[in-house]
């Protein structure tokens, strides 16, 4: 890499100023590809630029046919030594296209890797393999829902954060859709923990992570599991599950608050009509395990699309409760015991809705229609003036899109980092907020400040379409990375490069703003955070 002081440096050099460099030694294939010794054998991985990377590590063994819905198995053994150029499989989900702009501007399409159900594998990076470096470690659950995504993602890559931040990062793939979340406990009590697969196999990799982390430079005591959307809500979930215990110590959860998921009835009654569009019923487990998972895919599509058909929410699979794997809701009616000593980040940003939105000509008059169908044609226009009022030059879809927000993602936010909050007064760990507000540049601002895009500054990197290079964005991008960093490393986000940021309590609501400068505010937006708590929920919801 070419930054500024390597160009003077060899300005200088070429004038002769300094003196000439001593002659090199001879670089040697393990100067490029280095070895590593795991508990599961010898890995090979390539360096480049002063970070060491390690693709397709498998955590656990290949979950298809009799391991289909069934928990993690350990992953094999194996003698000599197993490249690690490449990334390894993602779990089996709906293709994705390039037809929807925001989607391209996150790069969802792009998932490396193929398709399969060999897919518990990780990818790491880190700046030494010395074994007593005790770097910290960031575990980064991706984005997608409980859908989609992996790891493997361009948006997900760990080589800048590792730099920057001297640590070791690490993705994570795991089982998604009904692979991972298909609620078979009525079928046999060996499938009792099954609509919590897909967590169960994140928490698989923790133990991995904790067994391996030395052997790549890190320190298995001060590991921080984040993420965004998704990522956000599998933290949540992990945060009430007691396997999970003591194998993380630090969490964030960007915008993706969870605060209950589903019960083990509902659950069951997606799993009975999913069942129905196969021809199977519940003592057919073992025909369903031995289906092609092309098959399986088709029949979630096929249930999405009949949902549709009949004017409801597509289902679709996501954890549930049982007795064992999840026997509790993440964060109702209060914060986990199970996670009381986890320090916590909590936040969303500005316009996340934004993401999921088109109608960007919409004028005045259609956007008060559109609070109106939420809060009634009387309040509409109240309603409308104070979202002007705090932003009168925002286009009409912008502001439909932050109302939106407010409820959906925000609210939750709140509720969550509050309960969190209550438990440190208890003698818990702290719990801290921030809200990114900075907009993205793309296609013109027209998104204002959608979700995801403190994706890339949080892993230090903004390559991609939703944040630019310009000097206030770099800047952000530091102190957003930063901040995750030294959660990782100390328990605190505070560091230098940020203001005094104290943790989240009511009623100060000290949050962390970014954009256009990290700035600490005592509860943004206050006049919607008090209507949103007012308002009684969906009925839906």
């Amino acid at each position: 890499m070419f930054d500024r002081r390597s160009i003077l440096g060899g300005a200088a050099a070429a004038a002769g100023l300094i003196a000439a460099p001593r002659a090199a030694r001879a670089v040697t294939a393990d100067d490029i590809f280095p070895v590593v010794e795991t508990a599961q054998g010898r890995l090979r991985g390539m360096r480049a630029a002063g970070v060491n990377m390690f693709k397709g590590v498998r955590y656990g063994a290949p979950t298809s046919g009799k391991q289909r819905f069934m928990p993690p198995a350990p992953p094999p053994k194996w003698a000599g030594v197993r490249d690690a150029y490449r990334y390894g499989q993602i779990a089996p989900q709906m293709p994705n296209g390039n037809s929807h702009d925001y989607g391209a501007l996150i790069m969802f399409d792009l998932q490396p890797g193929g398709m399969g159900e060999d897919c518990l594998v990780a990818n790491i990076w880190t700046p030494t393999l010395d074994p007593n470096a005790k770097k910290p470690v960031l575990v980064h659950l991706h984005g997608g829902g409980f859908y989609g995504g992996s790891g493997n993602s361009p948006g997900f890559d760990g080589e800048e954060l590792a730099r920057f931040g001297d640590c070791v990062v690490v993705t994570v793939n795991h089982r998604l859709g009904a692979f991972g979340y298909l609620n078979l406990a009525q079928s046999g009590p060996e499938f009792a923990t099954s609509g919590a697969s897909g967590m169960l196999d994140i928490v698989a990799a923790l133990r991995w992570v904790r067994e391996n982390a030395a052997a790549f430079g890190g320190d298995p005591g001060r590991v921080l599991v984040f993420g965004q959307s998704g990522g956000g809500a599998k933290t949540s979930v992990l945060m009430a599950m007691p396997s999970a215990k003591g194998l993380f110590h630090r969490a964030g959860i960007m915008s993706g608050s969870a605060l209950r998921v589903a019960t083990a009835e509902q659950a069951q009654a997606g799993t009975a009509a999913y069942l129905k569009i196969l021809g199977l019923g519940a003592g057919d487990v073992r025909k369903l395990q031995a289906l092609p998972f092309e098959t399986l895919l088709a029949a979630q599509a096929t249930m999405e699309a009949a949902d549709r058909a009949r004017g409801e929410a597509p289902r679709s699979f996501s954890p549930s409760l049982d007795a064992t794997a999840l026997p509790r809701h993440p964060f109702d009616p209060d914060a986990p015991a199970v996670s009381a000593d986890v320090p916590l980040i909590v936040s969303t940003v500005l316009d996340e809705r934004s993401y999921r939105m088109v109608n960007f000509d919409l004028d005045e008059a259609g956007l008060r229609a559109f609070i109106a169908k939420r809060v009634g044609a009387d309040r509409a226009g109240d309603v409308l003036a104070m979202y002007r009022r705090e932003e009168p030059n925002a286009t009409p879809f912008v502001l439909q899109a932050r109302f939106e927000t407010d409820e959906v993602f925000r609210k939750p936010a709140l509720i969550l980092a509050a309960r969190k909050s209550a438990q440190m007064q208890a003698g818990g760990a702290p719990v801290w907020m921030y809200y990114w507000r900075q907009p993205t540049p793309a296609f013109s601002g027209r998104y204002g400040t959608p979700h995801g895009s403190d994706v890339g500054p949080s892993l230090h990197d903004t390559r991609g379409g939703l944040n630019g290079s310009d000097p206030s964005t770099l800047a952000l991008a530091d102190q957003l990375a930063s901040a995750w960093v030294s959660l990782a490393a100390t328990g605190d986000p505070n560091n230098p490069r940020l203001p005094k940021w104290p943790a989240y309590a009511v009623p100060e609501r000290a949050t962390m703003t970014f954009g256009p400068r990290a700035e600490l505010v005592n509860d943004p937006r206050s006049e919607a955070r008090r209507f949103w708590e007012a308002e009684a929920p969906r009925a839906s919801r």
